[in-house]
């Protein structure tokens, strides 16, 4: 207990896993957590100050389970394990700390998600700047950046870390437990000069100007308190932590965390992972390539030169009509996840297996590099370059790992047998031990005239020749009693007595000799850690690629244009994950231009507003991730940012109100587009007074068009807004068509220019179920409504009784009766019976 509340004491925040033999134990308050938490049982052992101590523990070749439930609710553990030998420790075995697993430093296959980056951030403030800094340990990738604090939640969004690092005297609104892992950090581990100093030393340079990073003293004192956290977890030097990357806000289209969720790219609105647009996209192959994919659609590019050549490698694999593309998909089938294992290597915790897996993939890169054209695309001619198989790790994995590796070296069996003379000599003795026995038996039957003789083996009493009691007197003078039994003796002599410590030896001194030889090749496979990463990134590009060009010929995407002139020209648009969930989709244009800045749409709810809007910023988007687009045809002008409000949704959690949800997306929209950015409006103004919320529309699109001047589509029920195009040419009406038939609508989905005629509310709510009195009500009152002036009273009495001069009379009751009647659902006898009814009626 001594022992452990020492090494408790240095990790007060963590879960202890302690290892006593074959299972790891937590003691007193751990234990009475991680028994609510894994539902494991809890017990007692021993007493403290007169209590007994509650304990509770998992076997310890069952931990990586555990512990991923637990990296899953957000908390973290430390591991203990002994590092005394055995056979020379007196009293406690001596233990300590090998590992720190938090949310954000997970290197493990088994307790990551194949298919997403989980990174480590570092937040602080300072100044009115907010710095940012944060390391993905599965690859090594480290990136700093500087932005202001109201860009904090949509780097979040973008970054989606698994946990966060804060100074402890410091509030930044958005980094809650809801968002990620929070550790909060003593002030004085954010320190700009600790990284200055720290961080040349690691990558072996004078300084940080080489990478650009010397004048972001904030978010450099970020990286101080991330870098020194990670090392501390790790236990040892980042070796694949290569170098270093800042980040600039114009280097990818701005887009909001509201944006990024409205537009569902890797989660459904309701937080499921489909449909969204990552479901669909995502035919990689590789785990590397699917990272790849969910990092580009929440980093689409500004460089329009970059996109340009991912569309021209994209373009070179659609070009043969997908041949290249199955032929690579065969391939990349049987790649291994290169980017995890080589952090792995680095860190010294690869496994047999991913060695292995190591090995067989850089066996396949001459194949994959056959599979496709490197002179059909720059960017596939310098894929095709990085994926050239480093020599020396090749040939060293293939000659030393054996064909199918144990799971662990503890277990044995891990290297190549042929790869060290050592080792095979000590394999031969345990493979021989058989050979050995049933020659050493044959002659001693011989020599002692013993037929029944026996040499034998068990783990408790080793070897050992047994007699039995009626041969004990011709037993030789060299035999040594070892072991009594009913009806036999069984014997020892010097010879199987050195055999015996010779052979039981063997083993042990050959798992010894495979860790020492294990060590030893990840030593040397670390020295070639930057060629592995440069290979891994290689094929999650043409992995991202290959699924691009297979998307854009399975569902008859087209390659867009990039030009100059501002604005964009969309032919037979589709929007790309609806389209797959319906048997018809209607096809739309779109244009927008310095004269044509904004589309005022209109048009019945249900009818396809939304989806319209989505879709061209889901183009858009697509474009600048190098992909090609769902759509006939796609000309784009600059484009700098992406900010949509669509939807209605509540914050109460935070005090926020729908429509104040709604109003602070919106300010976030007028605050930061610029002319060269698209802006979707979905419906602003619902959540308030139909004055109010028309005023307000009103407002915010004739700002939009004359302030921010952005490229803008702006969906509203208000009908009076339509005005904006007499006033303002550069606003266009444009509405989704709908035919009304007897009282049923029927939507068209189809943009057509001009505004709508009216809304279809009350028809689409009986689509919705409300019942038929309700709709009727509705119709009245609506009737009433459009025939009185606005200016006829306030607000407040719209609804109030109707005046005498607005009431209608009360509708016939053959009327109502005519109203409840479906004639396709009647037969002739009963239309008749009711022709009849309703003459009686007319009495």
């Amino acid at each position: 207990m001594q022992q452990y509340l020492k090494l408790k004491a240095e990790n007060p925040d963590n879960l202890l896993f302690y290892r006593m033999g074959d299972f790891y134990e937590l003691f007193f308050e751990d234990a009475e957590k991680a028994a609510r938490l894994l539902d494991i049982t809890l017990t007692t052992r021993g007493k403290s100050a007169g209590a007994p101590i509650s304990m509770a523990g998992v076997p310890f070749h069952a931990l990586e389970p555990y512990l991923a439930k637990l990296v899953r609710m957000g908390e973290s553990a430390v591991i203990a394990e002994q590092v005394g030998d055995p056979a020379t420790t007196k009293g406690p075995m001596e233990r300590a700390i090998s590992r720190i697993v938090t949310p954000g430093t997970l290197t493990d296959s088994a307790l990551l998600d194949d298919r997403v980056d989980a990174p480590l951030l570092a937040a602080t403030q300072l100044r009115g700047r907010l710095g940012l800094a944060w390391l993905n340990l599965a690859n090594g990738d480290f990136r700093l950046l500087e932005c202001a604090p109201d860009q904090l939640t949509s780097q979040l969004e973008r970054l989606r870390p698994a946990e966060a690092l804060i100074p402890e005297g410091l509030t930044l609104e958005g980094i809650d437990a809801k968002v990620a892992a929070v550790r909060r950090l003593a002030d004085w581990q954010f320190d700009a000069e600790t990284a200055r100093r720290v961080l040349p030393e690691h990558f072996g340079t004078q300084d940080l100007s080489g990478f650009g990073a010397e004048e972001f003293g904030i978010a450099l004192a970020a990286a101080a308190a991330l870098f020194d956290y990670a090392r501390a977890t790790q236990r040892q030097s980042l070796a694949h932590v290569t170098g270093l990357r800042v980040e600039r806000e114009s280097e990818y289209l701005k887009m909001d965390a509201a944006t990024r969720r409205n537009l569902e790219l890797t989660e459904t609105l309701r937080g499921e992972p489909s449909p969204t647009l990552f479901s669909l996209l995502d035919l990689c192959e590789t785990a590397m390539g699917s990272r790849w994919l969910r990092h580009a659609l929440h980093h689409p590019l500004s460089d329009r030169d970059a996109c340009a050549q991912r569309h021209e490698a994209v373009a070179a694999f659609v070009a043969d009509q997908g041949l290249c593309c199955e032929g690579l998909a065969r391939v990349l089938r049987g790649i291994s996840d290169v980017e995890r294992i080589t952090a792995r290597i680095a860190l010294r915790n690869a496994r047999p297996r991913d060695l292995a897996a190591l090995r067989d993939t850089l066996a396949r890169l001459p194949e994959l590099r056959a599979s496709f054209p490197a002179d059909s695309a720059p960017l596939l001619g310098e894929i095709h370059a990085q994926l050239d198989a480093p020599l020396a790790p090749t040939a060293l994995l293939a000659r030393a790992i054996a064909e199918e590796p144990a799971t662990n070296v503890r277990d044995g069996g891990v290297i190549r047998e042929g790869y060290d003379v050592e080792l095979d000599e000590l394999r031969s003795i345990q493979s021989n031990c058989g050979a050995f026995l049933l020659e050493l038996e044959a002659r001693e039957r011989e020599r002692s005239g013993i037929a029944s003789l026996k040499v034998e083996f068990n783990k408790v009493h080793g070897f050992y020749i047994e007699v039995s009691h009626a041969n004990t007197d011709k037993v030789p003078d060299d035999y040594r009693r070892r072991q009594t039994l009913k009806n036999a003796e069984r014997y020892i002599t010097p010879e199987l007595k050195a055999f015996e410590d010779k052979a039981l030896s063997a083993q042990e001194r050959a798992l010894a000799r495979e860790k020492a030889l294990w060590d030893e090749i990840l030593e040397n496979l670390a020295t070639d850690i930057q060629a592995f990463q440069t290979i891994a990134q290689a094929l999650a590009l043409l992995d991202g690629i290959t699924s691009f060009a297979r998307v854009a010929l399975r569902y008859d995407y087209c390659r867009p244009v990039f030009r100059a002139e501002p604005g964009l020209a969309i032919e037979a648009g589709r929007h790309p994950v609806v389209e797959r969930q319906t048997d018809s989709f209607i096809a739309n244009d779109c244009e927008l231009s310095t004269m044509r800045r904004m589309l005022l749409v209109t048009g019945p709810n249900m009818g396809g507003k939304s989806t319209y809007m989505r879709q061209i910023a889901l183009i858009v988007l697509l474009a600048h991730c190098g992909a090609f687009v769902p759509a006939k045809a796609a000309e784009l002008g600059p484009i700098d940012g992406i900010f949509t409000r669509i939807g209605a949704s509540d914050d109460l959690a935070s005090g926020r109100s729908t429509f104040m949800v709604e109003m602070t997306e919106a300010a976030a929209i007028l605050n930061s587009a610029s002319p060269r950015s698209l802006v979707l409006m979905d419906e602003i103004g619902r959540g308030t007074s139909t004055f109010d919320g028309m005023a307000l529309a009103f407002a915010i699109a004739r700002h939009l068009l004359e302030g921010n001047q952005s490229l803008s589509l702006f969906s509203t029920h208000y009908f009076e807004l339509t005005r904006l195009s007499v006033e303002h040419p550069e606003c266009a009406n444009v509405h989704l068509g709908a035919v009304e038939h007897g009282h049923r609508i029927v939507f068209l989905h189809a943009v057509e220019e001009g505004p709508a005629s009216q809304s279809y509310g009350i028809e689409v709510a009986a689509l919705a179920g409300i019942p038929a009195p309700v709709v009727r009500e509705a119709r009245r009152r609506l009737r009433a409504l459009e025939n009185r002036e606005a200016s006829g009273g306030p607000q407040a009495d719209l609804f109030s009784a109707l005046p005498p001069e607005a009431e209608e009379a009360p509708p016939h009751p053959a009327l109502e009766r005519l109203a409840g009647i479906d004639p396709d659902a009647l037969s002739p006898r009963e239309a008749l019976e009711a022709l009849y009814a309703l003459k009686a009626l007319q009495k």
